[in-house]
């Protein structure tokens, strides 16, 4: 049972191709990058055999998705015989408002509020629904799944999710708080319960995926009940070029001293601001990592801004959910970055978190992070949001 997991983006698409009968074994894997530029480029990396990568012209997604199932079936890098292997197709949505509470089969209805709303997530939801309708064309006869980032958060009250702005932008644009990376917090916050023998359902669980893109999230009861990304990914924590939370007052001010229209200052938050914005330089934390090991003076602010942007929300979350019993580490840099963990957790022992600086020393594994004994836990769970896809879409073509 194949199942091929499709996360499209505005001028890329990443894949992955999951044999969901060989213990959600991962057959191959991709990106197509630099769609619409004069050259793209495409790797292909296939379980077993030598990776793929070819530089030539992608004019559309179409180009691009037709490139990734040829290379499926590549005599020499391919890894099925035929495209009627593939049972379904999973998509990563960005947006799914308040109509898509939960993953669904794709349709004509589905396709339209899909297309409503991108003017919520008009940088994410139009190529999402693009690679939908390429596909929907190029295999007709294989369900579509939408799964989308916003639907674990639907359980969010109502006392988190409203702005204190007039209701009616609430209730004629359904202006509140949705939140995002849904399927990354959806998928470790119960495996890390698994993993500490605890019932995932009884437990306090603050979740803390960090990368370029970078949420925090309070789980209670095995629910969302607060997330720090708001009405856009923009808000929140201090991210790679995003601003994170922010005085719409400073907003306003700066855009009038620099003369930006509305575009202009979408662009200054989404793409100039953060730990980039901050240094002047790099949005990779490992450059600026680099900086602060040789004194870089914008870099050492950068790091400590970042660091207690977490710790802030993750203090908050305890106050929200009268307590935790749980803190995860997840996403890129979560899961790498021992001195980012070690920043955040390190200093959290009067919510109980007695850490381990001797555990902290690892990359890429599951672990735990705090001492024996240790009132709340803290661990470094790995997140993999396209198994989250692929297992949702399986449930559902069943």
């Amino acid at each position: 049972m194949k199942i091929l997991v499709l996360n499209c983006g505005s001028s890329s698409i990443k894949y992955q191709l999951i044999d969901m009968e060989q213990a959600s074994y991962v057959l191959a894997k991709g990106i197509v990058e630099r769609i619409g530029l004069e050259i793209g480029e495409f790797t292909h990396k296939p379980v077993s055999g030598s990776k793929y990568y070819v530089q030539i012209p992608i004019k559309d997604h179409e180009i691009g998705i037709k490139l990734v199932l040829e290379a499926l079936l590549d005599n020499n890098h391919g890894v099925i015989t035929s495209l009627d292997e593939i049972i379904a197709v999973g998509h990563r949505v960005a947006h799914g408002g308040e109509y898509f509470k939960h993953s669904m089969v794709l349709g004509d209805k589905e396709l339209i509020e899909i297309r409503n709303l991108c003017e919520l997530a008009p940088l994410h939801n139009p190529a999402n629904l693009l690679g939908i309708e390429v596909m929907l064309k190029m295999l007709p006869k294989v369900k579509q799944i939408g799964v989308f980032d916003t639907s674990f958060h639907q359980t969010i009250p109502m006392e988190a999710f409203l702005y204190g702005i007039p209701f009616k932008y609430y209730e004629e644009n359904k202006v509140r708080r949705y939140g995002f990376h849904g399927t990354s917090h959806k998928y470790v916050a119960p495996k890390a319960a698994k993993l500490l023998g605890r019932n995932y359902e009884d437990l306090k669980i603050i979740v803390c995926h960090l990368g370029n893109g970078a949420s925090v999230c309070a789980i209670k009861n095995g629910k969302s009940v607060d997330t720090s990304m708001g009405f856009t990914p923009v808000e929140g924590l201090i991210m790679g070029t995003r601003c994170g939370d922010l005085d719409l007052g400073a907003l306003l001010y700066i855009g009038e001293k620099e003369g930006m229209d509305f575009k202009a200052m979408n662009t200054f938050v989404n793409k100039k601001s953060g730990v980039a914005g901050i240094t002047g330089g790099s949005s990779d934390m490992r450059d600026i990592e680099a900086g602060v090991e040789v004194g870089d003076e914008r870099s050492i602010i950068a790091l400590k801004c970042y660091c207690y942007r977490v710790k802030k929300y993750i203090g908050a979350y305890i106050a929200a959910m009268d307590g935790v019993d749980l803190i995860v580490m997840t996403g890129g840099i979560g899961e790498n970055d021992k001195n980012v963990r070690a920043e955040i957790l390190g200093n959290l022992k009067f919510f109980g978190v007695d850490f381990n600086p001797d555990a902290n020393y690892v990359r890429g594994e599951d672990k735990l992070l705090t001492k024996p004994g240790s009132k709340t836990a803290a661990m470094v769970i790995t997140t993999n949001e396209e198994l989250v896809i692929a297992t949702d879409t399986l449930e559902l073509i069943k």
